[in-house]
């Protein structure tokens, strides 16, 4: 019987499947067939469970001479375009039977991933396998040489089932082999030896223009965006200019200039999917919420806790930084083709665990994929802590701990200067913004965008306090349905079926009562104890989102309804070290004045909480552009009062009030009617009627109208 190594016909044969076999035809020689029965072994065993650790191996060894070979027949040269093609599909053909048979047994799919351990009895096969099929194995580094993992296997690390999914329809998801050709570090001649990151940064400083740092951006071009939404020209400048082939970008324009949207419409124009979004907890139901306005065509997943509702085979995941050590493994390993980095300053302390993992998923982005979509999104100035930056380079691939990196490098050579030369400096710092900074603030766009404007913030009430709240209001729904039955019983008799057509004014009736009992009851649930419950759910939400604000663009205006709020939002800022002012109605007019000038004259106080009732009226706060709405008025009115406190006479800049709204409550709901009542209001100041269209009165009936009949349709009437 022939064995393994056995010689005849004057060549060594090495057979790892099956100990006899026929001589292969030349078709059939190389490491190809070799791997095809290899493959067909492991999948007859697994067919006969348990299987068992040396099936395992051949399972491992296989799949990563599959992913080698595909990665040689790519980048050899001397192939024609017929040869490559054959090779390639023969490849395909032994993946397709290592995805069936990971089908059968998912446990195999833990081998395939990127940190996945290799054992010495695996490169010994391994290398046996390749002698099989006429290669020769490369020699293996000492074992202190070999490169740790870039992702610790934690226990504290999930993949979400949804993931799992995607990965058995896609087990073998292959790299961008483009990628692995072309991705060359520049040559470096004249500049080789000189220490260059530290007079990159110092060049922010030293040939400082006075003018926002902002690479040159082309001509903006129409942009394709969904019926009803248009982008400014300065957003669609940024879209322009990916289109145009940019793809590395740190956006760093001012809030409210809309860089979520540039981010959605360059991905789009990029074609960057899937596409990894990385944010504070506070904007990850915005962006969710923005994929939907602006990219409609495309899913969107955001990660919440252990990720059980995750689409594993959604086009945008959205993930919060203090959810990366749990995801950043699976993360690492879908194949995300562009990522965006929201509020990027929060990863300038590079020994922070955050900071690392955001660096090791964009370095596995940069390695699997050839020019991938980057975007650093930050509203911080770049001239000031300049050094706070080096992670944000780093992502993007533009420096690595030591040196700048391929486009960055080769710039710096063609400026034909060294450190030691006057007009270093100056062309350093050209050549990085010219890597993709892109500043602007809201004076320098200001015809771009409206004096003043309403920008809503959804955010999700996560927790028991989150859920508590949505069965407040689904009890007070239910209460409303039970007397609205209850009315339609006693009117109709013995008449009444389920999905009967709703009468409308019997539901206004309905809440009108239920208006009624709330208003002049002490205790228990109702719309204005849940509407409060709510401000304070928001409370730490509306203020770290502030505190973003401060540390971006300065001072900020924080307004809210309720003491309890206010006390919630303050505490915040003093935890966070940011100095505030405070105006309540309970303070003195010496104090009230004393406060207002801290926060008009003094620097260093970037907040002033301000009463929604108290202050609303009577100040002039236009040292601030941006203000935060943390609860919602009852009024239009009311709310336009507290916007003019900074838009007034004198402002220079554009304001911005941003909204803050608790998705899926009845909050969405009050927001609405708000905006529907804006123009009713408009007509009355214009002298169309005397009525009251904005009345407290009309938009809480009308939200427990809403409500109402939101339940009335769930349960199938018309």
């Amino acid at each position: 019987m022939a064995r393994a190594g056995q010689r005849g016909s004057g060549r060594a044969r090495t057979d790892p499947g099956a100990q006899r076999r026929r001589a292969p035809r030349p078709t059939e020689q190389g490491i190809v067939p070799v791997l095809a029965e290899v493959a067909r072994e492991v999948d007859r065993a697994v067919q006969r469970p348990p299987t068992r650790p040396a099936i395992r191996t051949k399972f491992q060894v296989v799949a990563l001479l599959v992913r080698e070979e595909r990665a040689r027949v790519m980048s050899d040269a001397a192939l024609s375009s017929a040869r490559r093609t054959e090779q390639l599909k023969r490849l395909d053909g032994v993946a397709t039977m290592l995805a069936r048979t990971a089908a059968r047994d998912t446990s195999l799919l833990e081998l395939l991933a990127e940190d996945a351990k290799v054992s010495d009895a695996a490169r010994a096969y391994k290398a046996t396998v390749m002698r099989a099929g006429g290669l020769e194995p490369p020699e293996e580094p000492a074992p202190a040489a070999q490169a740790t993992p870039m992702f610790s296997a934690a226990s504290s690390q999930v993949v979400p089932r949804s993931v799992i999914s995607r990965q058995l329809a896609n087990p073998f998801l292959a790299p961008d082999y483009e990628a692995a050709a072309k991705q060359t570090a520049a040559r470096t001649r004249r500049l080789e030896g000189w220490e260059l990151l530290e007079p990159l940064f110092r060049s922010f400083e030293r040939a400082a223009t006075g003018a926002p740092a902002c690479m040159d951006l082309p001509e903006p071009r129409p942009v394709s965006t969904p019926v009803g939404r248009e982008l400014m020209p300065h957003q669609a400048q940024v879209v322009t200019a990916t289109a145009d082939g940019h793809r590395t970008f740190l956006l760093a324009d001012e809030p409210g200039l809309g860089k979520t949207a540039q981010a959605l419409l360059a991905a789009q124009a990029a074609d960057a999917y899937p596409l990894l979004v990385v944010v504070p907890n506070v904007v990850k139901t915005n962006w969710a919420h923005e994929v939907g306005l602006w990219t409609p065509s495309r899913r969107s997943t955001v990660v919440h806790g252990d990720g059980e509702q995750v689409d594993g085979f959604a086009d945008v995941v959205i993930v919060n930084y203090e959810l990366l050590d749990r995801h950043v493994g699976w993360l690492g390993s879908l194949g995300f083709r562009g990522m965006v980095v929201d509020e990027a300053h929060f990863i300038k302390n590079k020994t922070s665990q955050r900071s690392q993992h955001v660096l090791a998923l964009s370095e596995r982005v940069r390695a699997r994929t050839f020019r991938p979509l980057l975007m650093a999104l930050t509203g911080t100035p770049l001239i000031n802590d300049i050094e706070d930056f080096r992670a944000i380079w780093q992502f993007l691939g533009w420096i690595d701990d030591k040196k700048p990196l391929g486009a960055l490098q080769a710039a710096l050579e063609e400026t034909g200067l060294t450190p030691a030369d006057p007009g270093f400096y100056a062309a350093a710092r050209t050549s990085v913004i010219n890597m993709g900074i892109v500043r602007r603030r809201k004076v320098d766009v200001v015809a771009d965008i409206p004096a003043r404007r309403v920008a809503d913030l959804p955010v999700e009430l996560d927790g028991a306090v989150g859920r508590s709240i949505r069965a407040a209001e689904a009890a007070l729904a239910a209460r409303m349905v039970q007397r609205y039955r209850s009315a339609v019983q006693v009117r109709d008799g013995d008449a009444v079926v389920d999905g009967a057509d709703l009468d409308l004014d019997l539901a206004r009736r309905v809440a009108a009562a239920e208006l009624k009992d709330s208003s002049s009851k002490t205790g228990g649930e109702n719309v204005f104890t849940m509407v409060r419950r709510i401000g304070q759910a928001k409370a730490g939400l509306a203020a770290d989102y502030a505190a973003q604000l401060a540390r971006n663009v300065g001072k900020v205006v924080f307004f809210a309804k309720h003491v309890d709020v206010m006390d919630q939002a303050e505490q915040t800022f003093a935890d966070r070290g940011i100095r505030y002012a405070s105006i309540r109605g309970d303070q003195t007019p010496r104090v009230r004045a004393k406060n207002i000038a801290a926060f008009v004259d003094d620097p260093e106080v970037s907040v002033v909480v301000c009463s929604l009732t108290a202050a609303g009226v009577g100040l002039n706060l236009q040292v601030a552009s941006n203000l935060v709405l943390a609860e919602l008025s009852w009024t239009y009115a009311e709310q336009t009062q507290a916007i003019d406190r900074v838009h007034r006479i004198g402002q220079a800049e554009p304001v911005t009030a941003w909204r803050i709204i608790a998705a899926q409550t009845i909050d969405s709901k009050i927001a609405e009617l708000i905006d529907s009542k804006s123009g009713l209001a408009a007509r009355a100041l214009d002298g169309a009627g005397d009525e009251d269209d904005t009345s407290s009165t009309d938009v809480q009936l009308e939200a427990l109208v809403g409500l109402l009949t939101d339940a009335l349709a769930a349960e199938g009437v018309d």
